[in-house]
């Protein structure tokens, strides 16, 4: 089978090299035997969101977000039917702020979202600009379920960001902060899901730091087209050992 993976407006959210969030999903497809193809698609390209498998959302400035509202909103019944029926969709930073209800800027103005997910930002006073560690060893989603060989249950990266992001009751975090600011560095909650949609703060990019996660998105992918038996594992020991030592180092730093 062929993973198909959309990654939407590569030429206005790449912040932090985002991109390299693809180059993961492609690479750990690859190397267990499954294809992949890859779709870049910008403002008013045809998308045909019931035929992805993984949909990607970087990060980019308040101005490419209200570019992109207005195109996105035209295709919001369609992407919101999608997700509804378990398209897997990792979101980043502006992109996690897109699918939300508004950004209220620093003025008090409230710049609408796409209003697909309950969480809204609003403009802080101070960047929150630094290296994040997340647990996520509590949530109901166990990331060592992709592969037997893997037991990470944390997420690493890099957070650089103004807005100030709540969930609404129906949303759970991805995780809880352990070192870092997360969604608003007030409730030590960072990041979100819904269903198979990811929000997350966490440049770097997110991917290679955090293979287990690609892996995770990977396996939900294939179990929406009905596959579940476990990934093929791979020799992950430089990978995890990697992971290991930067929550060591980021945690030994505070």
């Amino acid at each position: 089978m062929k993973l198909q993976i959309c990654h939407l407006y590569p030429d206005l959210l790449d912040l932090y090299g985002d991109r390299g969030n693809i180059m993961v999903l492609e690479a750990r497809s690859q190397w267990r035997g499954l294809d992949s193809e890859v779709q870049k698609a910008s403002i008013g390209a045809p998308l045909d969101f019931s035929s992805m498998d993984i949909l990607f959302l970087g990060g980019g400035s308040d101005r490419e977000q209200n570019i992109l509202v207005e195109d996105l909103m035209r295709r919001k019944q369609e992407l919101q039917a999608a997700i509804e029926d378990g398209l897997v969709v990792l979101t980043i930073c502006g992109g996690y702020q897109l699918l939300g209800q508004y950004y209220q800027t620093a003025d008090g103005k409230k710049i609408p979202g796409l209003g697909i997910l309950d969480l809204w930002t609003i403009a802080g006073s101070k960047r929150l600009i630094g290296n994040v560690v997340v647990d996520c060893s509590e949530q109901d989603f166990a990331f060592d379920k992709a592969s037997s060989e893997n037991t990470l249950t944390t997420l690493v990266g890099f957070e650089n960001h103004s807005g100030k992001t709540y969930l609404g009751d129906r949303l759970e975090p991805l995780g809880r902060v352990r070192y870092g600011n997360g969604n608003n560095g007030e409730d030590n909650a960072e990041g979100m899901r819904y269903k198979n949609v990811f929000g997350t703060y966490l440049h770097g990019p997110l991917l290679p730091k955090n293979p287990h996660f690609a892996d995770f998105l990977i396996k939900l992918a294939l179990g929406r087209r009905g596959i579940s038996e476990p990934l093929a594992p791979l020799m992950d020991e430089l990978e995890v050992l990697a992971h290991q030592k930067v929550v060591e180092r980021i945690l030994a730093g505070r």
